[in-house]
């Protein structure tokens, strides 16, 4: 399985504010800068995960990004799950619709084989993800820096 890029960059977002020592806010683009991806779509994922309850930012001086405790500890199965959406691995009812639909078990056990990934990633929490040796490595990621 093959996840999107959106889910992709929101968990490299999640990755680099855990390794972020408390009080250390990160922008938006400091984010972005560091992983390497558009300002623009990590502005999007960083709602997504605010919406999401998993991180909080805030605005003015001392302000900036900091992931939550509920962040810290979430599932990766769950934050995966909910940053890809309820899609199915293949499109049945796309158009024109599979002719195969009603009597295909290949659906079935596509859908058996997602539900299989997602449960592998269940048990790992975002501070898994981040234990050595990837931590230090996250903390010692330098973005470009504009002119």
């Amino acid at each position: 399985m093959r996840l999107t890029k959106f889910t992709d960059l929101a968990l490299r977002a999640v990755m680099r504010l855990a390794v972020s020592p408390r009080g250390d806010a990160l922008t938006t683009r400091e984010v972005a800068e560091v992983v390497n991806v558009p300002y623009a779509h990590m502005a999007k994922a960083i709602a997504r995960l605010q919406h999401l309850g998993v991180v909080e930012a805030r605005r003015g001086r001392g302000g900036g990004l900091a992931l939550t405790e509920r962040g810290r500890v979430a599932s990766v199965g769950r934050l995966v799950r909910e940053l890809e959406g309820e899609g199915e691995v293949v499109a049945c009812e796309g158009d024109p619709p599979c002719p195969l639909r009603g009597a295909c078990r290949l659906r079935r056990a596509l859908s058996a084989a997602q539900e299989a990934f997602y449960a592998a990633l269940d048990p790992l929490t975002v501070s898994d993800l981040v234990a050595s040796p990837t931590g230090p490595v996250l903390v010692g990621l330098v973005g470009a820096r504009p002119e």
